[in-house]
């Protein structure tokens, strides 16, 4: 470890190439970055001034939070990163008010929750961090009760380009506060957030898995199900090939009931029970914090192609089409999250996150030798190609696009022109670009 003391620096905790702690801080999920410094700052004020410190010396930046970061913009070669590792403080208020620091992860969101009977509805892998997950959206396993993890953000505390320390909130720097929840890290760091936990005492959580069935038959069984099941009830459906003996592939309907009420958890899941072809069920009570699960990730020397994209109505045309894409690629991976409920009650306006009228998220992957020639991933996309006429937008936190590509698709016209304006009032010069980049608004006329 490496100890600078400026004048201008004030003494923040840095790390080198070689430092103990550097390789492990410049890593995220999907590779190692070769950063010039990390920093790993304590509190605002020490992460203003790393702010501040990447932008006196062009030096490009980068957050990192929990070091998920599909899109591989936690960490940079021969830039900053700051790495917010130290700030994990988590409190609740008397009113289930949370206030969580901006390094903390989701799992220790959720075991510190847990003694209180209160739940964040987040995402579903506990190593994610807060941050890079609420400000891309959160769609998780209570989405369809209290939406996304945006939606339940009362208030953020913002280290912005110029290293001012400002709070955002629905009256205090409303525009801000608006831009964050869907325009992603564009706008600063977020060093505080504050949510409003709900009550929950624990779920039924589990899999259903199914035998050799129709595939569309399937889908539409599940929809119909879901169309009519409460709120309170999730469920996604995978699609799996064989990863090896311990992996056996097959279909599998993952299915979450937020509450601990024996005889409502069995009603509601009920229908999906009676789907032809199940074959087994791990349905059972436990706690939130217990089902989220830790990430996968494919093999090293796998080539991976993914897309994403929300359907506004599963309709019996849209699940045919999903069903023809998926069989005709074999080996690849089909995940259907079902969204109708609150999360389609937020008003498009009030948060930058749209495609708020859809019913499902629809997402795909396939895995290629790393030496495959383009055309076997070219092929996969002509195959991913067809279901586009029946889809709107993507989902930026699934998506690996370069952001000449993903940004667009993320927000239709006048939320991302809205949101360039707002960037150019806080971040004119574009310091915040290592991500699913809102350029300024001159750069989007």
């Amino acid at each position: 470890m490496t100890i600078f003391e400026f004048d201008t620096l004030g003494t923040i905790r840095f790390l080198l190439p070689g430092d103990d702690g550097y390789e492990e801080a410049s890593t995220v999920s999907v590779r190692t970055g070769s950063p010039a410094v990390v920093a790993q700052p304590a509190n605002a004020a020490e992460v203003a001034t790393a702010v501040r410190f990447a932008a006196d010396n062009g030096l490009t930046l980068s957050v990192r939070a929990g070091g998920h970061s599909g899109s591989g913009h936690s960490t940079n070669d021969g830039g900053l990163v700051i790495d917010l590792s130290r700030m994990t403080q988590m409190s609740v208020a008397d009113d289930s008010l949370v206030t969580i620091g901006g390094g903390a992860t989701w799992g220790a969101v959720a075991d510190f929750l847990r003694p209180y009977e209160l739940a964040i509805s987040s995402g579903d892998t506990r190593s994610v961090g807060v941050g890079g997950l609420t400000l891309g959206g959160g769609v998780g396993w209570m989405v369809r009760e209290h939406g996304l993890a945006l939606d339940q953000l009362v208030e953020a505390e913002v280290v912005t380009a110029t290293g001012d320390v400002l709070t955002a909130n629905e009256s205090e720097n409303d525009d801000l506060f608006w831009a964050l929840r869907g325009g992603g890290g564009n706008f600063g760091v977020v060093t505080r957030f504050t949510f409003r936990a709900h009550e929950l005492a624990g779920v039924h959580f589990g899999a259903l898995t199914f035998g050799d069935t129709d595939l569309e038959t399937l889908l539409r069984g599940w929809r119909d199900a879901m169309r009519e099941a409460p709120e309170r009830l999730n469920s996604t459906f995978l699609s799996m090939p064989a990863f090896g003996e311990d992996a056996p592939g097959g279909v599998t309907i993952l299915v979450n009931y937020a509450g601990l009420d024996d005889d409502e958890a069995t009603a509601a899941i009920a229908p999906l029970l009676a789907l032809d072809g199940l074959a087994s069920n791990s349905i059972q009570r436990t706690a939130y914090s217990e089902l989220l699960s830790e990430p996968m990730h494919p093999p090293q020397g796998i080539r991976v192609a993914n897309n994403n994209g929300f359907a506004s109505d599963f309709s019996d045309v849209v699940v045919d089409a999903v069903a023809r894409m998926y069989t005709a690629l074999p080996g690849s991976v089909l995940m259907i999250r079902y969204l109708r409920g609150s999360f389609n009650t937020v008003d498009p306006s009030v948060t930058a996150f749209a495609f708020r009228d859809s019913e499902t998220l629809i997402i795909s992957a396939a895995f290629f030798p790393e030496d495959a020639p383009d055309s076997a991933t070219d092929a996969y996309q002509a195959q991913w190609n067809t279901l586009l006429p029946h889809l709107q937008g993507i989902y930026g936190n699934f998506s690996a696009l370069t952001s000449d590509l993903a940004t667009p698709q993320m927000y239709p016209p006048p939320t991302l022109a809205r949101l360039a304006r707002i960037k150019a009032q806080y971040d004119p010069g574009d310091l915040f670009d290592q991500n699913h980049n809102i350029r300024p608004a001159a750069d989007w006329r």
